[in-house]
């Protein structure tokens, strides 16, 4: 990861999703931030959920966010659908707030 993809990834932690009220990378809904050498930023991210009305909503937000770093001077949302987005992509910090407790694998084998 370059420093300005580090800071990209910085920027997005102040996306808040609007329903969970918890940043969309600490939801595990980020899966890759790309740069080129034109400060053209690409970012690959998931929804929990296919039909989530608030799809355009985040992507606005985040694009915006991107372009918040200096070196950014263009950026675009891809929504990925594979692999599929599940709790394990959450951070411990996101499954706190959620209150989501015991291990991982007991919440995946539920």
């Amino acid at each position: 990861m370059t420093p300005i993809e580090q800071q990209v990834w910085d920027a997005l932690t102040a996306v808040i999703d609007p329903e969970l009220g918890i940043s969309i990378v600490d939801l595990g809904l980020i899966y890759e931030v790309e740069v080129d050498d034109q400060g053209f930023c690409s970012i690959k991210m998931s929804l929990t959920t296919p039909g989530c009305p608030l799809s355009s909503f985040l992507q606005n937000d985040i694009e915006r966010a991107a372009k918040k770093v200096p070196a950014i001077r263009d950026a675009r949302v891809q929504l990925v659908w594979y692999p599929v987005w599940s709790i394990a992509r959450m951070s411990s910090k996101a499954r706190r707030q959620l209150g989501i407790g015991g291990s991982l694998h007991d919440q995946q084998n539920r």
